[in-house]
């Protein structure tokens, strides 16, 4: 029986969420719905799903938060364990924020290859999810770390289902769906939005959820683009200036997925979309079809 709600739950979890009352009829039986997001850093995933992960987790599904590497060399001025600990406390915060679980394969920042150590450690992580959905970015980008693991989440879509890959964690009972992060890169291909969701309902959760990354957006990103002196030292202004520096780019994200906000929503209501998330569908893994794909998807 767990097998059969296992292969069936992708299909079912939608029209149960629709009209099933909190612990009764078919819902209460049913598992839910299980996403993994796979990213190299700490704030990857928080970036570019964690809008859709507050909406599907208040549709009552499970979402994981992977970071491969434990960012122990994104500072300016700290580095190593101690910069590894606080980044995982600020995302565990971040997680917090956004009720998803949270974690690291800990291997050090800007060392990531697509080893087979690395490899068996991702399989690990998407069989002990047991996930349903596998999100990861591209395996173009201009950081190797973002690059390789795409090669590694790709590398692991077949092996997940193997049994005699990583023996000691149980296979999956069935080949998850994969999909990508939108980037912006266009070689050798430019992403395309199967999905794109609508996150405007939850953008202040999510300012909240980034804004505790403090490392990363007053610190570290604020020093690379040359604007450390302009961070607010209060609190409340912070989060403001975050929104201003960052928005425009979040927004850029949204227009570039605009077609299919406009497909999935409608024109009046994608068209004003002002922040959404989209999703490409990977080759590897279980094929769905799109009117399947947008039922899984929150709206």
């Amino acid at each position: 029986m767990k097998q059969l709600h296992r292969v069936s739950r992708l299909f079912l979890f939608p029209l149960l969420l629709a009209w099933s009352a909190p612990g009764t009829g078919p819902a209460a039986a049913a598992e839910p719905l299980r996403v993994i997001m796979i990213g190299a850093h700490p704030d990857d995933c928080e970036f570019m799903g964690g809008g859709t992960a507050m909406l599907w987790v208040a549709a009552g599904a499970k979402v994981q938060f992977v970071a491969v590497t434990n960012g122990d060399a994104g500072h300016q001025s700290e580095g190593g364990g101690a910069l590894a600990h606080r980044r995982a406390a600020e995302a565990r915060r971040s997680a917090e924020i956004l009720g998803v679980s949270w974690r690291t394969l800990d291997f050090h920042d800007g060392e990531l290859v697509p080893s087979l150590e690395a490899r068996k450690a991702v399989i690990r992580a998407i069989r002990n999810w047991q996930a349903d959905i596998v999100f990861s970015p591209r395996p173009n980008d201009y950081h190797p770390d973002h690059r390789y693991t795409g090669v590694l989440v790709q590398d692991a879509a077949y092996m997940v289902a193997v049994p005699n890959v990583c023996p000691d964690t149980p296979r999956l009972e069935h080949n998850p769906i994969f999909m990508y992060f939108y980037d912006h890169f266009q070689k050798p291909l430019p992403f395309t939005a199967d999905v794109a969701v609508d996150v405007d309902p939850v953008i202040d959760k999510k300012w909240q959820a980034i804004a505790s990354m403090e490392c990363q957006m007053f610190e570290w990103i604020p020093w690379l683009d040359g604007k450390l002196a302009q961070v607010p030292a209060d609190k409340a202004a912070r989060l403001e200036w975050l929104k201003s520096d960052l928005g425009g780019w979040l927004m850029g994200w949204t227009d570039s997925c605009r077609k299919t906000l406009v497909e999935r929503y409608g024109a009046e209501h994608g068209g004003k979309v002002k922040f959404g998330e989209g999703f490409e569908v990977c080759e590897y893994g279980r094929q769905p079809s799109r009117e399947e794909l947008w039922k899984i998807f929150p709206k």
